[in-house]
């Protein structure tokens, strides 16, 4: 046999979010969740297989729990409201087996917090089916039960009760159906204006029709009835009886559905049109859309209102064949389509899709919210609106592919709506709120109050100190002009007159320092007004990344102490670059509207620093009284036009400081910016790198939400080291590092500036990696947190470790994200300096111009590393640095290669100079690298030999641009006979750029330095010695 069990609606239940679970046996279904209402609405119908025997069969059991959604993402928990228990045999004993629709008590549950509280009633119809069922006995419910039954009599009998009502009984809930059926008749009547046409419906029934149970006239002229059911002359009239109700104006608009947003666009078109033009019977755009998506059988059934909790609803069911796809096969999808709102500009239609053919179709249902509302947009002509459509699923029966589902249906729903929102696009003009915004009139519109420095001096300076000290002044000098000279008493003589009495004494101090304080308060006033806004006003120089920011107000700034006042102004940071805005004196509340801009830069900006200070002075930097930082990539160009800027800081946040800011991003030279970026980040890669095509461009900034002036410059296929490894591609843009990873669903997305990065290393390859190098890319503390979920590990410092790991060329993805992150974070004076040795790459001898030969007053300023006596004179010496066979002979066997010198020119009288260049083996130097010397020698005082002045710069090794190492060589005769001579060397390291290291690399230097000249020097008395051999032979 056949149970059919059909779950109708409920009321008076203590919360909003409901569902029913049925239970009969072993087997177990549930509703849809009912969200929003204390009195939900399901009109579910659910078929349960029973045995023959009712009287040993199990019960129904009927349980409501509550829907709680915790943090509206994951974590769904429920909590039982009560249960009600049907027999079988008591809808066996029932005529024709049918217990037409009847109110049941929800029994309270033994414990929960639904103990001691009334948990409602629920309204239900069960039919028993099969071999058992009379001749007669017909189903009289509908498959689809759309219609609302709140005129159906309560019934407060025990359920568990087999036994038949009395045929006095059987009549009496008759006639009390049949009156309260027409009572809910005439409710619904007034609200329709359809009286006449329901009331003849009602009349023409036949008085004399048998009745087949308790409720069935109640049941069937319900179902019937057009006052629950309608089918709408048209759809303009059902959109009218909706704004009609009174609930519809009043009503909120839905919030957007939890599986995120599909499609959110400004189209220039009345919300009313736009709303016909999509869900009108017979709509064009729904055929293109079928046609564009290879939808089939499409079929779309009729408008027709239905009473939901007295509120009407226009719903409509289309059904349609769906296309097969590589893993899914062709299967028939069902829409169910209600409007939610529908008011005179606004409009929401929720849409609840079922798909029973796919794998695991039965388990799932697809959710989507359509609600189209009215915009404002400036220089725009006529009505615009804006259509939001978001998407969420719902899980009937748990299943452990749920993650594959939700992915799947992610992207086919985003596939789908692309095409939905290209085809829009054709039928209805977009508006971007870039291309909208008028940069020009924005910035017109903030103009500078005028306010001359009388009118600021005169609000500076009227303050109770001010006024007190003027009028003290006025009044001791009143006070002087009608006084007769007073005479030289006490300790005082001619000239000296002191205070005669402790009241004197105290009135002169006070006025000496009131007038102190008016003092000082001038002196600031100048200051400040000194330094009003350099930076204001000026207009950008050259081409490329236009930064425009407009100041208009600060808000509620506090400062370190409460009850005194402060004098703030704003300090713009963009690319190593500072703006600073004009000083307002004494102002919590300040107001500028000022226009500062920074100059044209290569590289679009990331991030602006912004920070406010309390002036002190020209030369002191005042104390802040709060920061921010605004990320480029996070906010659109619609969010920066009209910005408010929360501050950060002890006293900023307490006091919910905020600045308010315009700010407007241009590329004035276009495409040419980014090829100059190109071509300079080319030379650090040693490779071509071309721009992406426009397809892949947006693609990419699609995925990561970016904004449309991001570029892509390379991708790669990694891996990304966390516990398991995770497989995906790996992005470089101009600003960020990004990576995506998707594996059956399951999707892992974060990026990260090139500015966080605080060092990239690469790891040789372990038994862990499985033989591939490592690339580990370090953050800055606290810095990239967004992208935490990405990193393996956090060190103490507060610093995120990411691994990448299985490159297909490791060594040319690692010297090519090497070079981005240097060209993106090195300063502009590191930038101007590397491109100084890049042009001086044709002559390998020219050292960078930042050095010059020490004179000779500077050798007490270096240290002696080196000193020993030599056999032969000094000429002989002096061939060490000849250029000769002996100096290539020693330099080589002292591990330089590829050694070569020019020769020795004059310059001044007494000065000779020359070039040197080499490479150092990697005996020498685990790095390698090369070496430029610019060498310089002079005789020394009375003829006694040789200065030869060295300065070496080393290339390719760590750090080797943030130092110079000057030698000095001092070869004179150590005696009389001038047979021997005697070297020292002295050294000093010249430091270029600050780093943190440089005790540490210092000692390196003067250790390998030393070991190198003892090995030269050692090398020369041998070659020496064997030269002399030789020409005794």
């Amino acid at each position: 046999m056949r149970l059919y069990v059909y779950v109708l609606q409920a009321k008076d239940f203590p919360v909003q979010e409901t569902f029913v679970v049925l239970n009969v046996g072993k087997h177990k279904s549930k509703t849809r969740v009912s969200r929003g209402t204390p009195n939900p609405i399901w009109n579910e119908e659910f078929v349960f297989r029973v045995g023959d025997d009712v009287e040993e069969a199990d019960d129904v059991v009927v349980s409501v729990l509550h829907h709680h959604d915790q943090d509206h993402h994951s974590n769904l928990s429920t909590g039982l409201i009560g249960k009600v228990r049907i027999p079988l045999c008591s809808i066996a004993a029932e005529e024709n087996q049918t217990l037409l629709p009847t109110w049941f008590v929800i029994e309270k549950p033994s414990d929960g917090k639904f103990v001691n509280i009334e948990c409602g009633k629920i309204l239900l119809s069960l039919s028993l089916q099969g071999k058992s069922e009379s001749t007669s006995g017909e189903k009289v419910l509908p498959d689809k039960q759309d219609v609302s039954l709140e005129g159906v009599k309560e019934v407060q009998g025990s359920a568990k009760d087999p036994s038949g009502s009395s045929k006095d009984g059987r009549r009496r809930k008759h006639h009390d159906g049949k009156h309260m059926m027409k009572s809910l008749v005439n409710q619904i009547d007034k609200l329709f204006h359809k009286k006449e046409e329901i009331s003849k419906r009602l009349n023409d029934e036949p008085a004399g029709e048998s009745v087949n149970s308790n409720y069935e006239d109640a049941t069937d002229k319900s179902c019937s009835s057009a006052a629950s059911t309608t089918t709408c002359a048209s759809f303009e009239e059902g959109l009218d009886l909706m704004m009609q109700s009174t609930d519809g104006e009043t009503e909120d608009v839905p919030e957007n559905l939890l599986g995120g947003v599909l499609v959110d666009q400004k189209y220039l078109v009345s919300p009313s049109d736009l709303n016909k033009f999509l869900f009108s019977p017979n709509s064009q755009f729904r055929k293109e859309l079928a046609e564009l998506q290879s939808l089939s059988d499409v079929q779309e059934g009729p408008w027709t209102m239905v009473q939901e909790d007295v509120t009407p609803r226009l719903t409509r069911s289309v059904t349609y064949m769906r296309p097969p796809t590589k893993l899914v096969k062709a299967g028939k999808a069902t829409e169910s389509q209600v409007y939610r709102k529908a008011s005179g500009n606004q409009f929401a239609v929720f849409v609840s899709v079922s798909t029973p053919d796919v794998p695991y179709g039965n388990t799932f249902k697809v959710e989507l919210l359509y609600k189209i509302l009215p915009v404002t947009e400036p220089n725009t002509d006529g009505e615009s609106s804006r259509l939001i459509i978001s998407w969420g699923i719902q899980f009937s029966q748990s299943t452990i592919m749920k993650g594959m589902i939700e992915g799947g249906a992610r992207q086919g729903l985003k596939e789908s709506f692309e095409q939905f929102s290209d085809l829009l696009a054709k039928n209805y003009k977009t508006l971007d709120p870039a291309v909208v915004l008028d940069k020009e009139k924005v910035i017109a519109t903030v103009q500078s109050e005028p306010k001359t420095d009388l009118k600021s001096a005169f609000l500076y300076f009227w303050s109770s100190s001010v006024v007190c000290a003027v009028l003290l002044s006025v009044y001791v000098v009143v006070h002087i002009l009608h006084c007769e000279p007073s005479k030289i008493q006490g300790v005082e003589f001619y000239g000296l007159d002191l205070p005669d009495s402790f009241g004197e004494l105290f009135s002169g101090g006070m006025l000496v320092l009131l007038l102190e304080r008016v003092y000082m308060m001038t002196v600031h006033f100048i200051q400040a007004r000194l330094h009003r806004g350099r930076d204001q006003g000026g207009k950008a120089n050259g081409k490329g990344w236009i930064l425009t920011i407009a100041l208009i107000k600060g808000t509620n700034l506090a400062s370190v102490e409460a009850t005194e006042l402060f004098d703030p102004y704003v300090v713009f940071t963009c690319n190593g670059k500072t703006r600073t805005s004009s000083v307002k004196l004494q102002a919590r509340d300040p107001q500028w509207n000022e226009v500062i801009e920074f100059d044209a830069m290569e590289e679009p900006p990331s991030v602006l620093d912004v920070e406010v200070f309390d002036f002190d002075g020209p030369f002191d930097q005042g104390v802040s009284l709060g920061h921010a930082e605004i990320n480029f990539l996070k906010l659109t160009a619609d969010e920066l036009a009209d910005l408010c800027v929360p501050l950060v800081g002890h006293h900023a946040q307490a006091s919910q400081s905020k600045l308010q800011l315009r700010i407007f991003l241009e590329n004035k030279n276009g495409v040419e910016t980014m090829k100059d970026y190109l071509s300079k980040v080319e030379k650090e890669v040693g490779k071509k790198l071309n721009i992406r095509s426009p397809q892949k461009n947006s693609a990419f900034q699609k995925l990561f939400g970016l904004p449309h002036e991001e570029f892509l410059l390379k991708e790669y296929t990694c891996y990304l080291k966390r516990k398991l490894p995770v497989q995906g591609k790996l992005f470089l843009s101009a600003r960020i590092v990004a990576f995506y990873s998707n594996i059956f669903g399951h999707k892992t997305k974060f990026y990260f500036l090139w500015e966080d990065i605080d060092d990239i290393q690469v790891l040789p390859p372990t038994l862990a990696s499985l033989g591939s190098p490592l690339l580990l890319i370090i953050l800055k503390k606290n810095r990239g947190l967004d992208a935490k979920h990405g990193a393996k590990s956090q060190d103490e410092e507060g610093r995120l470790w990411f691994y990448f790991q299985s490159f297909v060329s490791f060594d040319a993805t690692s010297r090519t994200i090497m070079a981005l992150w240097k060209t993106r974070t090195l300063s502009v004076d590191q930038r101007a300096h590397i491109a100084e040795e890049e042009s001086d790459v044709s002559d390998p001898f020219l050292l960078p111009g930042d050095v010059s030969v020490t004179s000779d007053a500077e050798p007490l300023k270096m240290s002696k590393v080196y000193a020993c006596d030599l056999p032969g004179d000094v000429e002989l010496v002096m061939k060490i640095f000849g250029g000769g066979e002996m100096e290539r002979k020693i330099m080589e066997k002292s591990g330089c290669l590829n050694y070569a010198s020019t020769t020795w020119e004059f310059k001044n009288p007494g000065f000779y100079e020359r070039r040197v260049s080499y490479k150092y083996n990697h005996t020498v130097s685990v790095f390698g690298g090369g070496v430029t010397c610019s060498q310089q020698k002079s005789p020394a005082p009375n003829d006694e030999g040789w200065i030869l002045n060295d300065i070496v710069a080393l290339h390719d090794v760590p750090f080797g641009d943030h130092f110079r190492v000057h030698l000095r060589y001092e070869v004179k005769k150590a005696g009389v006979d001038c047979t021997t001579s005697k070297c020292e060397v002295y050294l000093r390291i010249r430091w270029l750029k600050p780093i943190k290291f440089e005790q540490r690399i210092s000692k390196s230097i003067m250790e390998k330095f030393r070991n190198r000249l003892k090995v030269i020097f050692d090398l020369f008395q041998k070659e020496s010695v064997a030269n002399s051999s030789l020409t005794l032979l």
